[in-house]
């Protein structure tokens, strides 16, 4: 091809244009969609999967249904969970309260967001959302400050008609909070019952005989970081008559008290049965009943859950006096709430919040919760387990330096802690069996002892740490205990645990004090006192008041107040200790914990903010970066500050960061100093100058809350812990260090080549695992490419396309192109990317061509030699991308890349030549001479393979054409004996052929037919069965069968060869002869009369 430059007035397309480009040489600001080929990929036990919000469930299709996740966005089932397909990634929000189907399209689904509960890791959201099209698009229909909605309710007689019970942020007052209604779809909303600033609306529910008779129950709560109030005076039951235009509290036999969390059900069967939930004061809850639609109730038990997590009640579909109760382990009454049994726990999750009932089966009946989907079909005496729904909620995340797969732990909300390899050399991905528990409960940090990763350090809640042995499968209770006349030390939730840098024995962990083991935890020095600002947790009014401590649930799951939340070891300096606590103080030593400078201001961060994540840098000893948290407060700005003289002064580097999206942890390249990684609740950022701007990475994960990130400095991986979508890797992150303003104002670039790993990437035995077993992605197999392209060259085509738009957009006249001008379209190749390995002796052992893409992008290679098989029948048209990367497997060693994107026969750009290395990862198989040796004989034996396989194709090609003939000669009397002779001649030895080449098909498999002669087949195979599943070097046996091969396959060919080159010509000049109608391989003749 010809690879002149274009002419200067062409390349002109390629000039940038939109980067915004500074004197450092670092792009200033970096367009997110040149960096599609990036792409995460994720990782995640779907296994334990994750907490369920809701179900919606198509009243005529049960296989049918949607699942509401609480913090992993919406999904949805059409086989009844045998696969589950995402329908929700990309609108900004991932925390899922509650859905509701129409009862008159199953098409249409209303989604509520921000999980409908107020326990510790509850998120929010941005709105309510409607889709018509079965969850393939969504709109948004308003109360976007709505942040938590509790239940939606849809008039089954007017589908226009919706109820939303918004309850409001559970951190502060205001927002979109009470009941609200639309009689138009969603375009227009009236607030129909409303309480307070402080207290929203959490149920909704319509009589089954006559929506306009709404229950309704108002909440009254709050949460921040140091207290919970879990009720108040302001929650009420509520009922009305007229759809909602005027309203009465329902009050006879309700307990008087302060109440709590509430749950509404009414009965199917008979609406005059209505249930409710009450969590109250003084044990005055219960489970209440009324018989006269609500007008009184009559307590029927003591029995209540916890409104902040659980609660929710359900009618059974068929009997009246059967409720169902979603708790820690579910429950259900068959006496209308009197006495209770367990719903049934035989090997299934605890922790309930979602339930649906197949009103035509009652033992049949599905339950979401912390452990994800359980359904059974005997009342719960059994459960399956959806074990293919990947949202997994991660507190935090840590990589080891296992080779050739580094291995990825984290702890997880309700799920234990464990971790599984970043990839597998299986095709099929990291499966279930790849995950090892390291330790139950809620898990949180993790440590692992860089020289021997089967030591796995991990804790579950309020810092019960333990040192795992992997080998051993033994667990040893590592937690600090206190000394002799200490009170209890008070430990968070999500207590920091850290494995020093600087030596592999030395642990530390903070509860309010900080300690240090020298000896792997078997043993703790406190480095100090309490590191807290000491404010009791009752210093602060909540909801314009202060309460006492018989108010509803108070404090009940929430961590006392006053304890350190983060912590960082400098990896230069190992005297440097940072803590960061619940109430705002940044604690710093740099004697190595003899002395404390205890920090509580920070410049343009609300007093008391939770500190989030630090971070001390990688590159100077001095600078720290402090992450702070303020949205328990109701502050969901992004705060982010860095300090340069260890603490003494701080700089904000939040910049662009959205401003409704706190900062949850952040991260440091460890070669470049201003490339930062910040997780946040919305996702990913990175900026390239040091915070000055940020960018969003996007490509492959879905808007979701990143708790923490870790990079794999040896692979140069970037992994994140989101909470509610498992993990997520984005494979060698190094472009976006390496990216320049030089580089974004070439034509084109190709990146530095990361060395490929060498094995065989073959299967891991057994098949039919079904469609439910998950795999998680593995690395991309073979050598990874990533090149930049500033604009890609137009087609006649699309420049036709283009200014026709403009013509249109300007409703001018668009012109018709001639017949030629659309022949010349029709005719031209799009501009493509050619690859080119060679090896050490620069020699091409591949080159393939792809569609080229603007911005940057990724290419592998399966590093595989091309297939010189021939080309299949069916190609009917010239495909220049077709794909022949299907060779032999090229061996260990070293090799260079190049690109060049070509088009119209030249060369718009070549990029310089890029070295890599294939690195077996069980060490060398074969020496240097055997490997040369075992190259040449295998692409012999291809070659002979490939010749087989053209002479089966020659083979069948003759058969069809001689059949063709035999057929049209048998019709016509005039054929002549010899000519007949010479067909039935060829055809005979064609059958001869086909019996030396693959034989008699069998009826039995190989094993069991006959003694017969082996075919060459059989013997081609041979040879090849070891290629695909192994890299060593030739066997005697192969090289016999090659022998073998070379013996008797020329005398086939020469058959074949007299038949096509003689016979087959003879033939057709007797058919000629005798006017014969046309058949295959003779040219049309024709005569005039």
């Amino acid at each position: 091809m010809n690879k002149q430059l274009i002419q200067p007035l062409l390349m002109l397309v390629f000039l940038p244009g939109f980067f915004t480009l500074t004197a450092s040489n670092s792009p200033d600001s970096i367009p997110n969609d040149i960096l599609g080929g990036l792409k995460f990929r994720n990782l995640t036990p779907a296994f334990v999967s994750g907490r369920i919000g809701d179900f919606a469930v198509n009243p005529k299709n049960f296989n049918e249904y949607y699942v509401a996740v609480a913090s992993g966005h919406i999904w949805k089932t059409e086989n009844n969970g045998t696969t589950f397909t995402p329908v929700f990634d990309n609108y900004g929000v991932y925390s899922i309260g509650c859905l509701a189907m129409d009862p008159n399209n199953s098409n249409v689904i209303w989604a509520g967001t921000g999980e409908n509960n107020h326990q510790r890791s509850v998120s929010y959201g941005n709105g309510v959302y409607k889709t018509l099209d079965g969850g393939k698009s969504w709109t948004k229909m308003g109360l976007e400050n709505s942040m938590q909605i509790g239940m939606i309710q849809i008039d089954p007689r007017n589908s226009d008609v919706v109820y939303v019970a918004a309850e409001g942020s559970v951190w502060g007052s205001g927002g979109d909070r009470g009941l609200y209604k639309t009689s138009d779809g969603g375009k227009n909303w009236d607030k129909i019952l409303f309480i307070s600033e402080h207290t929203g609306v959490n149920n909704v529910v319509l009589s089954p005989d006559n929506p306009d008779i709404i229950y309704a129950s108002s909440e009254q709560r709050r949460r921040h970081p140091q207290i919970r109030i879990g009720g108040g005076p302001e929650s009420e039951i509520f009922k009305s008559l007229d759809g909602g235009k005027t309203w009465k509290k329902l009050t006879s036999g309700i307990p008087t008290v302060h109440k709590g969390g509430m749950s509404i059900a009414v009965s199917p069967v008979d609406p005059n049965y209505v249930y409710i939930m009450i969590e109250a004061q003084f044990d005055k809850g219960g489970l209440f009943r009324s018989i006269d639609r609500g007008e009184s109730f009559q307590k029927m038990s003591d029995y209540n859950a916890s409104g902040q997590y659980f609660g929710e009640i359900f009618c059974d579909p068929v009997r009246k006096d059967v409720i169902y109760a979603l708790d820690v382990v579910s429950k259900i009454s068959l006496d209308g709430g009197k006495n209770w049994q367990a719903l049934g726990l035989k090997n299934r999750h605890v922790d309930d919040h979602a339930l649906w009932i197949d009103p035509a089966n009652i033992a049949h009946f599905m339950i979401g919760g912390d452990g994800g989907i359980y359904e059974t079909f005997d009342g719960g005496l059994n459960y399956v387990h959806k074990t293919n729904l990947p949202v997994t909620q991660f507190y935090r995340v840590n990589t080891d330096n296992a080779f050739p797969f580094y291995n990825v732990y984290g702890g997880t909300q309700d799920n234990s802690s464990l971790g599984a390899p970043s990839s597998t050399i299986y095709s099929e991905g990291i499966s279930r069996a790849d995950w090892t528990i390291t330790l139950g409960g809620d898990g949180f940090w993790q440590a692992i002892d860089p020289e021997d990763p089967d030591i796995i350090y991990s804790e579950y809640q309020y810092g019960n740490a333990y040192r795992f042995d992997k080998k051993t499968g033994e667990r040893t209770n590592i937690k600090p205990r206190e000394r002799a006349g200490e009170v209890t030390y008070k430990w968070n939730w999500n207590s920091p645990m850290i494995l020093s840098k600087h030596k592999r024995n030395r642990l530390y962990m903070a509860a309010n004090k900080v300690f240090r083991s020298e000896d792997r935890g078997d043993s703790w020095e406190v480095l100090t006192e309490d590191i807290t600002r000491g404010i009791p947790r009752d210093h602060w009014p909540v909801m314009d008041r202060f309460w006492s401590i018989d108010a509803v649930a108070k404090n009940m799951s929430t961590s006392l107040f006053g304890m350190a939340v983060s912590m960082d070891e400098s990896p230069l300096n190992e005297q440097i200790l940072v803590a960061g606590t619940d109430d705002g103080v940044v604690q710093i030593t740099s004697d190595g914990g003899k002395t404390w400078k205890k920090l509580e201001q920070f410049p343009g961060v609300p007093e008391f903010t939770y500190v989030s994540d630090i971070l001390t840098s990688k590159h100077d000893e001095n600078t720290i970066y402090v992450c702070f948290d303020n949205k328990k407060r109701n502050d969901f700005k992004p705060y982010i500050l860095k300090s340069t003289d260890l603490g003494q002064n701080w700089t904000n580097i939040s910049s662009d960061l959205p401003l409704n999206s706190p900062v949850l942890s952040i991260n440091q390249d460890h070669q470049k100093a201003e490339l930062l990684f910040a997780g946040t609740e919305s996702g990913v950022f990175f900026t390239a100058d040091g915070g000055g701007h940020w960018t969003q990475l996007k490509a492959g994960i879905p808007s979701i809350a990143v708790f923490d990130i870790a990079i794999q400095e040896r692979e140069n991986d970037l992994v994140l812990a989101t909470f509610g979508r498992g993990f997520y890797i984005l494979d060698d992150y190094s472009p976006l260090r390496n990216l320049t303003t030089d580089i974004l104002q070439k034509q084109g670039y190709l990146f530095e080549v990361k060395d490929a790993l060498h094995y065989i990437n073959a299967g891991r035995g057994g098949y039919g695992f079904g469609s439910m077993e998950y795999f998680s992605e593995n690395r991309t197999y073979g050598a990874v490419f990533t090149y930049y392209l500033n604009n890609i060259p137009k087609t006649l085509k699309e420049l036709r396309q283009e200014q026709e738009k403009k013509l249109f957009d300007q409703k001018a006249p668009i012109p018709i192109p001639s017949m030629d001008a659309l022949m010349a379209e029709e005719k031209e190749f799009p501009p493509v990317l050619v690859f080119t390995v060679r090896d050490e002796a620069e020699e091409i052992v591949n080159s393939w061509k792809v569609s080229p893409q603007k911005g940057i992008n990724r290419h592998s290679w399966n590093l595989r030699y091309p297939s010189i098989a021939p080309v299949g029948s069916g190609k009917n048209k010239f495909d220049p991308l077709e794909n022949r990367q299907n060779g032999l497997l090229a061996f260990p060693g070293k090799y260079s890349v190049q690109i060049a994107l070509q088009f119209r026969d030249s060369t718009w750009f070549e990029s310089e030549p890029r070295s890599f290395n294939l690195v077996p990862i069980f060490g060398q198989a074969i020496d240097a001479n055997q490997k040369k040796a075992t190259l040449a004989f295998r692409k012999k034996a291809e070659k002979m393979a490939a010749t087989i396989q053209s002479a089966h194709l020659l083979t069948d090609k003759l058969t069809v054409e001689l059949n063709q003939i035999w057929q049209t000669v048998h019709a016509m009397e005039q054929a002549q004996g010899s000519l007949v002779t010479l067909i039935e001649s060829s055809i005979k030895t064609l059958e001869e052929i086909k019996w030396d080449l693959s034989g008699e098909p069998s009826k039995a498999s190989p094993e069991e037919r006959l003694p017969s002669k082996v075919t060459l087949d059989d013997r081609i195979d041979a040879i090849f069965s070891v290629f695909g599943q192994s890299s060593t070097g030739v066997t005697k046996t192969q090289l016999d069968l090659m022998m073998i091969l070379e013996n008797e396959l020329p005398a086939i060919l020469n058959k074949l060869e007299r038949i096509a080159d003689k016979d087959m010509v003879e033939i057709g000049i007797m058919l000629d002869a005798i006017q014969a109608p046309w058949t295959p391989g003779r040219i049309p003749k024709w005569k005039a009369e």
